[in-house]
């Protein structure tokens, strides 16, 4: 059983919302933050290297001191403002016609450490530690996480009635996306709400493992040293949007390889024959068509892949993610990449980019080979969250990406 709550959410006036509200920290690299942020942009909290000239490392002491200053600039500014009243709020992204309605709330750190807010990747520390500093200095859940709970009728109800209101925020930011915010105000719903997620067995995180288990260490650090702590004081919540399973759709995962570990295009491909059916495709972009049939680039070619039977274990969690089934016959086997966190031989491409990002870093010559594999599904995702397994590296990608500075949670 999970335990959330709601908070007083510190997000920007409507008429700056769309202003403020920015992409993720680590969807942006520094140069990139810089081009993109205008004067009130959360990336000056969120990547405050940006403000320095030449860009400062990420890392130093002075850049996270600019975001301890600048959250409080934006506060100060009238730019970010709290709300008097602990609610819940509907945010909803629309992408592709599609939409997608996310309950913006807090959830207990201890539900995290007790595996009822299931992981399904590992995390580097060096990510961890710096989001921990973050969260650490500024005593606040800047951007939230992203997670996914078993669908629910009545909580469903309750997302339509608010939602058939006036949205409170509604715009499009510049990639396209529609972001819409309600406030979830009524007592009823709010106790409701709490309630119908205390029976619920588990969340699941999407997106956010590192932010996740970075709120997790704050909040064990911030209650062992409180010796008067409770287990319902502010620093034990953290920010998280969460959906609904039957809404969140996770698209490709992408890979390219710098070079074919010695062997000419021909024998790679004649290499490839013992585990897959390979069938030349043309010039066209080829999508995988289905479950263990991949999509491969080379040499300005496009290749269909299908996997042999008994080749797979459909019967595994884990054996039956296309990500398993390349790197093993494929990335390790013919190509001898062993570990896919670690070989700078291998680079990963979101499949937001679509097959000609693929196209174009093979005919640069900067890659030898590109591989476009087959989405995973939300049910494979639960069933290795829920048998405990961790996937391979770079396996899902969710797209539309949760806008930051929508809601803040502030421990004060």
């Amino acid at each position: 059983m999970v335990r959330i709550k709601p908070f007083k959410g510190i997000r920007p006036p409507k008429e700056y919302a769309a202003e403020v509200a920015s992409k993720p920290y680590d969807v942006l690299n520094s140069a990139e933050a810089k081009a993109e942020a205008t004067e009130r942009s959360l990336l000056h909290i969120i990547k405050p290297e940006i403000d320095f000239d030449p860009i400062a490392d990420e890392h130093s002491p002075e850049v996270y001191e600019r975001a301890v200053e600048n959250f409080r600039l934006w506060r100060e500014r009238g730019w970010l403002r709290q709300d008097p009243k602990e609610c819940y709020y509907v945010y909803a992204q629309t992408m592709d016609g599609r939409t997608q309605y996310g309950l913006v709330m807090c959830c207990h750190f201890e539900d995290y450490l007790s595996g009822a807010i299931k992981k399904h990747e590992l995390t580097r520390p060096d990510k961890e530690e710096d989001r921990m500093i973050h969260v650490r200095n500024q005593k606040a859940n800047i951007e939230p996480v992203f997670f996914a709970y078993p669908d629910n009728e009545e909580i469903d109800a309750i997302v339509r009635k608010v939602t058939g209101k006036t949205a409170e925020y509604d715009f499009v930011a510049a990639d396209g996306f529609g972001h819409k915010l309600w406030i979830i105000d009524d007592d009823n719903d709010i106790r409701r709400i709490t309630e119908i997620f205390g029976a619920i067995p588990a969340l699941y995180v999407a997106d956010g493992h590192h932010r996740t288990a970075a709120a997790a260490r704050v909040g064990q650090e911030l209650s062992a040293a409180n010796p008067n702590h409770r287990g319902d004081e502010e620093y034990c919540y953290f920010l998280a949007v969460t959906f609904p399973e039957s809404q969140l759709r996770i698209i490709d995962y992408n890979r390219v390889v710098k070079d074919l570990n010695g062997m000419t295009p021909e024998e790679f491909v004649s290499a490839l024959g013992k585990d897959f059916e390979v069938e030349k495709m043309g010039c066209d972009e080829y999508h995988p068509s289905g479950l263990h049939n991949f999509s491969m680039y080379l040499e300005g070619e496009w290749y269909s892949l299908t996997a042999k039977p008994g080749t797979y274990d459909d019967s595994d969690p884990i054996g039956v993610l296309d990500v398993t089934v390349l790197s093993s016959l494929v990335l390790d086997k013919l190509l001898g990449i062993k570990d896919l966190r670690t070989s700078k031989r291998i680079d990963f491409v979101g499949g937001i980019r679509g097959l000609g990002e693929l196209k174009k870093r093979v005919d640069s010559g900067e890659m030898k080979v590109a591989f476009a594999l087959y989405p995973v599904s939300m049910k494979q995702l639960v069933d290795i969250a829920d048998t405990g397994n961790i996937m391979p590296p770079k396996t899902t990608w969710f797209e539309p990406k949760l806008r930051s500075g929508v809601v803040i949670h502030s421990f004060e």
